[in-house]
């Protein structure tokens, strides 16, 4: 089946750039692009529901090029990286991941990269969208710290699935498979270097390989994947938006930042992961101290929503009621294949936080109910990707 996009097309020319994997990845039937970091992204090839179980059942690679890295490096990159968080990265060993809100210094979120600490003095800030670059940089210049700040030519694929594990032992051999979850490797594959992860925007087994040299090496890298993944029914496909709201992941554009007004952590449920007891001051960190002493007066929670199902995207924030007021938004909502129902996450006040509120929510069809329960909706523990 295909999605019939009456839309206007994307406009292609020289002003956003093209993924190193662009002409590759494009050969599969790409039905659709968004922008992501000023550069284009597949988005589908494919109805989203057969994406969907591609994705669940087998193996499935992503370009994700958009994901750009913000390499930090010098004397002081650590306590300067370190600086840029709330989470407190000594805990952080070189060659582990750590997912990383980022805060401004109210104490809101900046954005929420995944963090690769490649050495004691060397990181990459993995950002699918957002000017994380021109913020670091901006903060390095009055920071009187020695680092250096840049971005490197380094492009990721996912390798996310069942049998991902497959495809990356015929790739790198048995030993990849001894990496463990949000840790990383370095290899060579044909002569072109990567760095490895096991990682990805999914809840399923995966991984991502962070290639460099990417504009040299990225056709010949994305068939090599490709020829590699055909004993395994591997599939490109766009990054599955459903199974990443089934697994409890937001994304910074939809759910962190509501008509230019982002999110705190703790607004989002990322309390855990706010450390205001480190010994190293961060930005942020008596606004936030502040904020966890006097609460929030919202919150981003999940929710079960009525209805006929949600299948593709909302193209705007759904609105929220109780009663005639208007309280809330939907900021991300599909039809989950697996529960066999709506779902999808809503900012509301914290009165209404609490699992089990009914909540009208206002579609073009009319009014639905909805439900506040529980995140993450499938694999709460996340003992799929850690298998």
């Amino acid at each position: 089946m295909k999605i019939p996009y009456d839309n206007p097309r994307i406009h292609l020319y020289t002003r956003i750039q093209k993924s190193p994997f662009f002409y590759a990845s494009r050969q599969h039937g790409v039905q659709s692009y968004t922008v992501c970091n000023r550069m284009y992204h597949p988005r589908h090839y494919d109805d989203m529901i057969a994406e969907y179980w591609k994705l669940v059942n087998d193996v499935t690679l992503w370009d994700v090029a958009v994901e750009r890295q913000v390499e930090i490096t010098g004397p002081d990159a650590f306590e300067f990286t370190n600086m840029l968080t709330p989470r407190d990265l000594t805990k952080c060993k070189v060659g582990q991941c750590k997912y990383l809100p980022m805060t401004d210094e109210q104490g809101k979120m900046v954005n929420n990269p995944v963090l690769l600490r490649l050495g004691e003095n060397h990181f990459w800030l993995s950002v699918a969208d957002g000017d994380v670059l021109l913020w670091a940089r901006g903060v390095a210049v009055h920071s009187g710290m020695d680092v250096r700040i840049t971005e490197p030519d380094v492009a990721p694929v996912q390798i996310q699935g069942p049998k991902a594990k497959d495809v990356m032992r015929d790739l790198f051999g048995p030993e990849i498979l001894e990496l463990k979850y949000y840790f990383m490797t370095e290899a060579t594959l044909n002569g072109m270097h990567v760095v490895i992860s096991r990682t990805g925007y999914t809840g399923e087994v995966g991984y991502e390989i962070y290639l460099r040299n990417a504009r040299r090496d990225g056709t010949a890298f994305w068939n090599t994947v490709v020829e590699a993944g055909k004993p395994y029914n591997l599939a490109p496909i766009g990054p599955c938006q459903i199974r990443r709201v089934e697994a409890g992941i937001h994304s910074y554009g939809s759910d962190m930042v509501i008509f230019n007004d982002p999110l705190n952590p703790y607004e989002l449920g990322l309390d855990k992961l706010v450390d205001l007891d480190q010994e190293q001051d961060f930005i942020g960190r008596a606004a936030l101290r502040r904020i966890r002493d006097e609460g929030v007066s919202r919150k981003l929670v999940g929710i079960e929503l009525g209805g006929d199902p949600l299948i593709g995207y909302i193209e705007d924030y759904l609105l929220v009621h109780d009663g005639d007021s208007h309280i809330g938004y939907v900021t991300s909502a599909f039809w989950s294949p697996r529960l066999e129902k709506n779902i999808g996450y809503a900012l509301v006040p914290i009165a209404y936080a609490e699992t089990g509120t009914h909540l009208s929510v206002a579609k073009a069809a009319g009014v639905v109910d909805g439900t506040v329960v529980p995140m993450p909706f499938v694999d709460p523990n996340k003992e799929i990707p850690k298998s």
